[in-house]
This record gives structure tokens, C-alpha cells and sequence, in this order.
């Protein structure tokens, strides 16, 4: 060791003994899986609980029980896990991984309102503790229709399973949406705070466990040449998109009724734009990151005239991919008159000192041109531009791009000189910063990063019960608008969402950006 670093070492002795890359790992604790049947729990969930262990983040005795109604045996369910694994994990499959997890599977067939398999369920909890040494440390996930929520908790309580012990947690799993508006949100939120203390509570969005996500606080809070532009002087809008190239699938049942504005923007859109716009928080601790982040919310204010700021639609025949594609009202299980939206594009302003006066534009939709969610916070455009107009032609805003998937990263617009040309010419070039490049491990799927916050019971990433119904606060007025004003605009399948849209943006002065 050089002289240099051994009297760094004497003066920081911890921070050479402490590694800050390695993870934490969570300690002895189970999980008891309600809805294993479902799409959510098999390309989700369970893959993303093997991942872990094969990244040695779970103990070794780690318990995993499934409950349904189905007529198996723990060997059954544990080859339904073993499926999923295989079919959907991110990291390869290794035997000796899979074997210690198999050992603490079980399943407890019953239905979800039998008091009787939950008295069972509470026999497997305890025989895993003795065992398998999960230490009476066991987290409920909830992944059902929200329908089906009430009746899981009520047993949970009455048959002691959620009741902490001074030596051991239990905690709540809770997948979206939560509710379908402000009043079936506080409903929602009362039942479960009757079973579970706030801090046991988890009210997954798995939106905010990407990485990129996460980088948009990293980017903001540890540069100092980005603060002093983040504000209303320098920027002239910001535009949140969450795209999809796909329709709604098999998911009729689901999706009609709830609609993309329900689907989408109560909780992902604007859980982004909380993070974009909020202020620098006191620390990363939970309650300070929350705090900031409702300040914001409750500073969201929609236009006066909801017309002209919102709109929506519902993708109709096209082409995606080369491939003709039915329209929302031909899918199987869809009503010919639904009125339930696939595209949503909303106005909103937060009227705080930082951010007056800039718009911010929130659109999501189904088949769109392609796959694609970012952040583009798009700046004023240079008071004084010294070139002939010629030179400038081409020149748009400056744009910094938050590129959350697919291709996680983050985009630079501006512009630059065209070299060797006889006169100035100024154009667009961009400037990418790509995760797949820059660092040399793969950034672990969402589910991953919160399922272990789960299990630590570290709650940054979780939506609090204030954050939920400040969401359908600021959009209950909206739903309630489009309800009594006719139909949803129909949009060729392929393209990039209704006229009403390009029409909303245009009032502004403003156009939305191509992905």
C-alpha cells in the first residue's frame, strides 16, 4: 500500500473495511404467495424470487408457499415454479440454486374465503419456522384481482397470520390498482390499515424498482451542472410517455372498465413526474423522499378547461409490425359500445416557485408505434440565436431524456456546428449514455429490487396510502369529464395516438416528441 493510501486507511478505517458494492442480503423470512396461477405470480414473481437466490440475496432456509385452489401437493406447485423459472428468469438456471429453493416450497390448496385453509396455511408458516428457520418472519403477497383483496385480509386477520410478534414482522404485498377512484382507494387503505400497521405495508408500482427510475434522483441530487437548470427559467415543458406496441391480449376481463388513464397515469405517470419535479430531499430515509414527493402532488393542478387539455382514445385496425391487427371494439371480450380508453394524454401544471409556468404533458397508450417509457424534460430555446435564419433551420429545443426501457439510458439533445459547409449551420446531435454499455452488470428486473426491499422491509420505492389518493385525486375530475362528453376518438393501430392528442399539445404551441 502506498504511503498515500495507508494514511487514507488510518484516517477512514471503515471505509476500507466496508465494501459499499456488496448487497444486502435479507435475513431468515418466508413468503406466502396468493394468485400462483396467474400471469403476474408465473413470469413475475416466482422468477424474480429464484433470481435472488442465485444471486445469494435470499437466506438459505428461505420458505415459499403458494395458496390456491387446486388440488396439488408441494411437489406440483414446486414444478410449477420450476416452469417459470426456466421459461422467465433473468439469470441462468444453476441446480444447486434451484434445489436448496425447492426445499422450502410448499402449497395449501383452499379457497381464498375458507377459514379452514387459512388454520392450514398457519400450520405450514409455523413448521416453516421450525425447519427452515424463517424466524416467524413471513410477507403476504396479494396477487388477486383487488376485488378479492377485503376477504384476504379479513382471514389473515382472524386467523392470527398477520399479527406481529415482538421478535418477528408480517407484512402486505399489494399489487395495483389501488382502487378505481378516491373513494375505493380510502376504502382500500382503511381495510388494510386495519390489519397491517402503515410500515408492514407494500403497494408495489414496479415502475419505481428500475433502475433507471431510481438514476433520475441519482442524476439530479449528485450533479451540480444539472440543478441550476431544473426549474422554470431554463425549461419549457416536460413530456411523460409510457407507449405500448402491443394491444390488450387476453385481458379483456381486466382492462375494460379500467382503461388506460386507471391503468397508466394514476400510478406510473405520476409517480415519474413526483420524481422529476420534486425537491431535494433531507436524506434517502423512506419518509423524507415521500415527503417530497406528495409536495408535489399536491401542487398538481389541473386546466380549467379539460377539453382542450386532455384526450383520449381507442386504437382501432392498423398494422403493427407488418401484421394487421384488429381494432379495441373487435377484441374478444369487449363490448362493440365500450367507452373504456386505450390512449390518455393529459395537461397538467404543478404550481410551486420552481416549476410555474411549465406544462407537463403525460400520455400513455396501446398500440402505438413502439415500445418506449421516458422522461423528456425539453428546455427553452436560446433568447438571442447570433446566426442567419437559415443557419438555424433545423435547430429544435434542447431535450434531456430519461430513457427508462427498453433501451435504459439517458439522451442529450442539442446542437453543434455542421462541419465543412462554407457558412455556419447549426443542427441536432445527440449525445447517449447507455446502462448496457457503461456498466458490466445487467440491471436486475424491477420485481427483484422490490420483492428484497420487501423482505428487508426497506420502503423507499413503495407509494405510501397519501401518495395513492393524491393520484386519484388529481385524476377522479378527469374520468368524471370524459364520462359525460361522448366516446373516445378511434386512432389507426401503429401510429401515435388520436388528432385530439396532436390538437391538445398544438394549443400550446408545442408538439410531442417522437420516440
Amino acid at each position: 500500500m502506498s504511503p498515500h493510501r495507508a494514511d487514507d486507511a488510518a484516517r477512514n478505517p471503515l471505509r476500507h473495511r466496508l465494501d459499499q458494492r456488496l448487497p444486502r442480503v435479507a435475513g431468515p423470512c418466508g413468503m406466502v404467495l396468493f394468485g400462483v396461477t396467474g400471469d403476474l405470480s408465473r413470469k413475475k414473481v416466482m422468477p424474480a424470487i429464484y433470481d435472488l437466490a442465485n444471486r445469494g440475496l435470499l437466506p438459505p432456509g428461505f420458505g415459499l408457499v403458494g395458496f390456491a385452489r387446486r388440488d396439488w401437493a408441494d411437489q406440483d406447485f414446486a414444478q410449477i415454479v420450476h416452469d417459470s423459472v426456466r421459461e422467465h428468469a433473468r439469470t441462468p438456471f444453476r441446480e444447486e440454486t434451484w434445489k436448496q429453493l425447492a426445499e422450502g416450497i410448499r402449497f395449501v390448496a383452499g379457497d381464498l374465503g375458507d377459514p379452514e385453509a387459512y388454520q392450514t396455511l398457519k400450520g405450514v408458516v409455523q413448521e416453516l419456522d421450525e425447519n427452515r428457520g424463517t424466524g416467524g418472519n413471513h410477507a403476504f403477497y396479494l396477487s388477486i384481482p383487488p376485488g378479492l383483496f377485503p376477504v384476504v385480509l379479513e382471514h389473515l386477520r382472524t386467523s392470527g397470520l398477520a399479527e406481529d410478534r415482538p421478535e418477528a414482522w408480517r407484512r402486505v404485498v399489494i399489487e395495483k390498482p389501488f382502487g378505481h377512484d378516491l373513494a375505493s382507494a380510502q376504502e382500500l387503505n382503511r381495510i388494510v390499515g386495519e390489519v397491517f400497521s402503515s410500515g408492514s405495508v407494500f403497494r408495489i408500482d414496479h415502475y419505481l424498482g428500475k433502475e433507471t427510475v431510481q438514476n433520475l434522483l441519482a442524476l439530479r441530487f449528485a450533479n451540480t451542472m444539472f440543478e441550476a437548470l431544473w426549474n422554470s427559467h431554463f425549461v419549457d415543458n416536460v413530456q411523460i410517455t409510457m407507449a405500448e406496441d402491443i394491444g390488450i391480449g387476453g385481458r379483456a376481463g381486466y382492462y375494460d372498465g379500467i382503461g388506460a388513464a386507471r391503468d397508466v397515469i394514476q400510478n406510473h405517470l405520476l409517480q415519474l413526474l413526483a420524481l422529476t419535479a420534486m425537491e431535494e430531499p433531507l436524506s434517502f430515509a423512506p419518509d423524507d423522499v415521500r415527503a417530497e414527493k406528495e409536495k408535489v402532488l399536491r401542487a398538481v393542478h389541473l386546466p380549467r378547461e379539460l377539453g382542450k387539455h386532455s384526450s383520449r382514445g381507442q386504437y382501432a385496425t392498423g398494422w403493427q409490425g407488418g401484421i394487421p391487427v384488429k381494432g379495441y371494439l373487435e377484441e374478444e371480450g369487449i363490448s362493440p359500445d365500450s367507452n373504456t380508453e386505450t390512449y390518455a394524454a393529459l395537461r397538467v401544471d404543478v404550481d410551486n416557485r420552481r416549476w410555474a409556468g411549465v406544462p407537463f404533458y403525460l400520455r400513455t397508450g396501446k398500440r402505438l408505434g413502439r415500445r418506449v417509457t421516458e422522461v423528456a424534460v425539453v428546455f427553452k430555446r436560446a433568447p438571442h440565436l447570433p446566426f442567419e435564419k437559415t443557419a438555424v433551420q433545423e435547430l429544435s429545443n434542447n431535450a434531456f431524456v430519461f430513457r427508462i426501457q427498453p433501451d435504459e439510458g439517458i439522451t442529450v439533445r442539442f446542437g453543434s456546428k455542421v462541419p465543412n459547409t462554407s457558412s455556419v449551420q447549426v443542427r441536432d446531435v445527440t449525445m447517449d449514455f447507455q446502462y448496457g454499455e457503461s456498466f458490466v452488470d445487467s440491471s436486475p428486473e424491477a420485481y427483484e429490487r422490490l420483492i428484497l426491499d420487501v423482505l428487508l422491509g426497506d420502503p423507499p420505492l413503495f407509494p405510501r396510502h397519501e401518495e395513492v389518493e393524491l393520484g386519484w385525486e388529481i385524476l377522479d375530475p378527469v374520468l368524471d369529464f370524459w364520462a359525460s362528453h361522448g366516446k373516445p376518438d378511434q386512432y389507426v393501430s401503429g401510429g401515435w395516438g388520436p388528432h385530439s392528442s396532436y390538437d391538445m399539445i398544438a394549443r400550446d404551441g408545442r408538439t410531442w416528441r417522437r420516440p
